[in-house]
């Protein structure tokens, strides 16, 4: 029987490996290696992006108007803001010792947030394998994105040995984050989605479901044609951020995929949960970091989020955390 678990989850990482979706990020990756021209172009892009996160809100905003109210949804909340918290200030004292404190506390930021796109492809990877998951979740995922950004930059305001530091507003730093466009897309939508009856809902599902994946497709290829172009100036850069990538996300990942266990029934919320700890961002985060803390280095914690853990997530981590909560 345990031969038989081995090779059912064997079978799920070579399934998930040769997904579509993921392979189309690959060709990104490589078209940049070959020095190719391919490229999306950046409106069609923006487009794409806000359309993946517009049809998430929604169809969880109808998931959400289906459900019962549970305690379960309660503490999945309460257990997401509090590890958006806690992952920040633990990561920081550890980072503290390697890096500045400005790039400490933007990296920390980083792996606290969360990231939409890894999100998307985490409900991709679920609807393979015919299993459901909250609508509530898209919630969890807006609510995770400020606490992060928020406990980065009181821990670099605490600790930042730059007096000459240009000042900035906690609150004008705060409402940027809470007014990110994905955000509030996302949470919107959740919004929309809700309040809309069966039969709205009907008239606009073949944009928000049958053309899903297609431009899940085309979306990863863009993102691994952006996380090919960043991967080479980051080697240069030293092989610990490269491990800090993946270990930090694993850990964060496994550890919550075993703890939710105590407070989640459904497999398919505590895998989302356990993804989107496990995340990080490299479109909020840097947002807010370019207002408020200058002079960390974008080079560093946008290719560690981007390049380097966002790949491993959807190519190892999932399988891994699936593994975990199954």
């Amino acid at each position: 029987m345990h031969r038989n678990y081995i090779s059912m989850n064997l079978d799920l990482l070579i399934e998930n490996l040769t997904n579509p979706a993921l392979l189309f990020f690959a060709l990104g990756v490589i078209a940049v290696l070959l020095k190719s021209d391919l490229e999306i172009p950046p409106n069609s892009s923006k487009f794409i992006a806000l359309y993946l996160l517009f049809a998430i809100g929604f169809k969880g905003g109808r998931e959400l108007s289906h459900s019962t109210f549970e305690w379960e949804i309660v503490y999945t909340l309460l257990f997401a803001m509090l590890s958006a918290c806690i992952i920040p200030i633990y990561l920081f004292y550890f980072l503290k010792r390697k890096y500045t404190i400005s790039n400490a506390a933007a990296i920390a930021a980083a792996y606290g947030s969360v990231s939409a796109v890894t999100f998307v492809t985490a409900v991709a990877y679920l609807e393979i394998q015919d299993i459901a998951f909250g609508g509530h979740m898209v919630a969890v995922l807006a609510l995770m994105e400020a606490p992060a950004i928020v406990v980065g930059l009181f821990l670099l305001n605490k600790y930042s040995k730059e007096k000459k530091q240009k000042s900035f507003s906690m609150r004008a730093v705060l409402y940027h984050a809470l007014t990110n466009g994905s955000v509030l897309l996302i949470i919107g939508s959740l919004v929309i989605g809700f309040l809309a009856n069966d039969t709205q809902a009907r008239e606009i599902q073949p944009f928000t479901t049958d053309i899903f994946k297609g431009f899940l497709a085309i979306f990863l290829l863009d993102m691994g044609i952006s996380s090919g172009r960043k991967l080479n100036d980051f080697f240069k850069k030293g092989w610990i951020s490269v491990m800090l990538a993946i270990v930090f996300p694993l850990i964060n990942g496994i550890l919550t995929a075993w703890l939710s266990c105590f407070f989640i029934e459904e497999v398919g919320n505590r895998f989302i949960l356990a993804v989107l700890v496990s995340s990080a961002s490299y479109i909020a985060v840097p947002a807010a970091m370019k207002i408020a803390a200058p002079q960390a280095n974008p080079g560093i914690y946008i290719p560690m989020a981007l390049a380097i853990t966002f790949p491993f997530n959807i190519t190892l981590g999932m399988p891994i955390y699936y593994y975990f909560v199954s």
